[in-house]
C-alpha cells in the first residue's frame, strides 16, 4: 500500500487520512531516542524547511518518539493519526531509527532531498499502522576502497544510503595488493607508500588498455574516527578488514621485510597496478606478527568495541607457492609441529584469533579460514557458494552469507552489450530479490548460527562514486528487503509486487541523487564501451 522498501511486517490503516507536518508540528524525544530526534531534524527538517521544535509532552500535531524495552531491540511501532501525528515506538533506540526511516519514505521522494524544492506545500503522512522488525541481525554491505579509494565524503554518503535501507553492518575492506586505505602513525610508510599506485589497469586484467594517472589515497585516523561516529549516529556498526597473509603486496612493498625476502627480491615490488590474486604473500615470521599486532592496536583504537566487536582479517586468495619454496617458511611449520601450508595459514589465523579474543573482540574471515582448521569463536563470511557457510555453521560458528554466485554487486546486471565493463555472470534485480541467505537442509542448531547477509563491492572496475552508484543500485534495495523483511521461499516471492514499489523507489533515488542503473539499461553515459570485462556465461552454480 505504502510502497515501503524493505517491507514491513504488517502495515494497515485506510490511507485515506492524513497527518499534515507544518511549522508547528513538534518533536517530542523521549530517552534513548536522541540519536533519531537529531537525525529528524537535519534530513526531515532540512527537507521541508520545518523546525521541529521540541514539545514538553505529547499532544496534537506531534512527532513521539519512545523506547519500549519490552519489545525486540531492532523492532518499532509506527502509528499516525490525523490529529494526534506520528507516534514511533522502537525496542531500542535502533528500533526507533528505523521507524523514522519508515517515516521518511511514507512522506514521499522530497522527503530525500536537502532543501525545499516546494515551499508551502503541505507535507502528507498517510494515516496507518505499522509493525516491523528484522529478519537478521545482521544486514551488511562491504565496500572495497583498497582497489579504487573512495573519499571520505562518499563513505558517508553510502552509510547515509545504507540506513535508508535498513542495513546496519559496514564491512569496510581497507587493504589489499593495490593499495593501503588506513593511517597507522607507527608504520608511516603504509600511507607513504603504500597507499599509491603508478597506474591502474582500465576493465579486467585482460585489458590492454591502462590508466596512466596515480592512483590513491587514505584515511587519516581521524577521517576514521569520523566515519564510525557517523556510523554509529546511524546505527550501523563497522567491520574494518585488514588482509592477512595474502593481498599484501601493498604492505610488503612498503615494508619489504614482511615478504618472503629468501624466495624473491621483496625490495623490488611496488603497489600492484593490476588485478586478480597476487603471488606475494606474508612471511610466517615473529616480526610479521609483531607488526600486525601493532598495526591491530591502532586499529582497535579507532575502531571502538562497542561499535565494532569484530574485526576482519581476510584470509583469502593465500596462494601457498612461496611458503613451500622458502626455507624460513618450512622451518616455522616444523618448529609449529604443521603439517602442511594450509595449517600454516591457519598458524596465522590462530595467532591473531587469540590476540584479538584477549582484547574482547572477535575474528571474522573469509571463508578460506577454515582451511587448515577454524579457531573456536571465529566467525566466518562465507562467499564460495554457500558450502564454507554451511560447514562453518555445522561445527559451530557464526556465519555471514554473502556467495559469489547470488550478492557480488560488481557482477554485471545484463547480458546485453551497454553493461559497463562486465564482470561475473549476470545477476538481476530479480536474481538477487531470490536469493536466500539460509540454505535449505541445514540442521536447526546451524540455521541458528546464521547471523544474516551482506551483499559485496569489490572495486576493480569502479573508478569513482557513480561506477559504484550504477553497480550497487537498484540492487541492494532488494537485497535489503531479503536481509530484512520474512519472505517466502524464493521461488514464491512476489518479485512483480517490488517492482511496482521499486517504481516509487526510484523516485526516491533520484531524489538523493543515486547513479542506478535504470531499468531499461544505461544511460548513454554509464556505458563503458571497447573496455574488456570479464564475462562468465550461462547460469551460475547453485552452491
Amino acid at each position: 500500500m505504502h510502497h515501503l522498501i524493505p517491507a514491513p511486517v504488517r502495515a494497515g490503516g485506510d490511507g485515506r487520512r492524513v497527518f499534515v507536518l507544518d511549522t508547528a508540528t513538534t518533536l517530542d524525544a523521549g530517552p534513548g531516542t536522541e540519536s533519531t530526534e537529531r537525525w529528524l531534524r537535519t534530513t526531515l527538517g532540512a527537507a521541508f524547511g520545518l523546525p521541529l521544535v521540541p514539545a514538553p509532552a505529547s499532544g496534537a500535531n506531534t512527532v513521539e518518539l519512545r523506547v519500549d524495552p519490552s519489545r525486540e531491540p531492532e523492532s518499532y511501532r509506527l502509528d499516525v493519526d490525523p490529529v494526534r501525528g506520528v507516534r514511533i515506538t522502537g525496542g531500542s533506540a535502533t528500533g526507533v531509527f528505523w521507524g523514522a526511516q519508515t517515516l521518511r519514505q511514507l512522506l514521499g521522494p522530497e522527503a530525500f532531498r536537502r532543501a525545499p524544492v516546494n515551499p508551502g506545500a503541505e507535507r502528507r503522512v498517510p494515516c496507518t499502522e505499522i509493525e516491523d522488525g528484522p529478519r537478521f541481525g545482521w544486514r551488511g554491505l562491504m565496500l572495497d576502497v583498497a582497489r579504487h579509494f573512495m573519499p571520505k565524503d562518499g563513505v558517508l554518503r553510502m552509510l547515509d544510503l545504507m540506513a535508508a535501507h535498513k542495513l546496519n553492518v559496514f564491512h569496510f575492506h581497507l587493504t589489499d595488493d593495490q593499495g593501503w586505505r588506513v593511517e597507522i602513525k607507527r608504520h608511516p610508510r603504509l600511507t607513504g607508500t603504500a597507499a599509491w599506485r603508478a597506474r591502474t589497469k582500465y576493465g579486467h586484467r585482460d585489458s590492454e588498455l591502462w590508466d596512466e594517472t596515480p592512483h590513491g589515497g587514505y584515511y587519516t585516523q581521524d577521517d576514521i574516527r569520523e566515519i564510525v561516529a557517523y556510523a554509529a549516529e546511524r546505527h550501523i556498526r563497522v567491520v574494518p578488514e585488514i588482509d592477512i597473509p595474502g593481498h599484501s603486496q601493498a604492505a610488503i612493498s612498503a615494508y619489504p621485510e614482511l615478504g618472503n625476502t629468501d624466495v624473491i627480491d621483496t625490495s623490488a615490488l611496488s603497489v600492484w597496478d593490476t588485478w586478480g590474486v597476487n603471488p606475494n604473500v606474508l612471511a610466517p615470521t615473529d616480526h610479521t606478527l609483531r607488526f600486525f599486532e601493532g598495526v591491530l592496536e591502532e586499529l582497535l583504537d579507532l575502531f571502538p568495541a562497542d561499535t565494532s566487536p569484530f574485526i576482519h582479517i581476510g584470509g583469502d586468495e593465500c596462494p601457498k607457492d612461496q611458503w613451500k619454496a622458502s626455507p624460513a617458511a618450512q622451518a616455522r611449520m616444523a618448529e609449529a609441529g604443521l603439517a602442511d601450508e594450509d595449517e600454516l595459514q591457519s598458524w596465522f589465523i590462530r595467532h591473531f584469533d587469540r590476540w584479538l579474543t584477549a582484547r574482547g573482540r572477535r575474528l571474522i574471515g573469509w571463508d578460506e579460514i577454515l582451511e587448515g582448521g577454524l579457531p573456536e569463536g571465529a566467525a566466518v563470511t562465507s562467499w564460495r557458494g554457500y558450502a564454507g557457510g554451511i560447514a562453518a555453521a555445522e561445527a559451530g560458528h557464526d556465519v555471514v552469507m554473502c556467495p559469489v554466485q547470488q550478492v557480488y554487486l560488481d557482477y554485471r546486471q545484463d547480458a546485453g552489450p551497454d553493461e559497463p565493463m562486465p564482470i561475473g555472470y549476470v545477476r538481476t534485480l530479480e536474481d538477487v530479490y531470490r536469493f536466500e541467505p539460509v540454505p535449505p537442509g541445514l540442521s536447526e542448531d546451524a540455521a541458528g548460527h546464521i547471523m544474516g547477509t551482506q551483499a559485496n563491492v569489490w572495486t576493480e572496475v569502479m573508478q569513482n562514486r557513480d561506477r559504484v552508484d550504477y553497480q550497487v543500485f537498484p540492487r541492494l534495495a532488494a537485497f535489503a528487503e531479503v536481509a530484512w523483511s520474512r519472505l517466502p521461499a524464493p521461488g514464491e516471492r512476489d518479485f512483480a509486487g517490488l517492482e511496482r514499489r521499486m517504481n516509487a523507489h526510484y523516485a526516491r533515488l533520484d531524489a538523493l541523487g543515486v547513479a542506478y542503473r535504470p531499468p531499461s539499461g544505461p544511460h548513454p553515459w554509464q556505458r563503458r564501451p571497447g573496455v574488456l570485462g570479464r564475462p562468465i556465461e550461462g547460469p551460475p552454480p547453485t552452491v
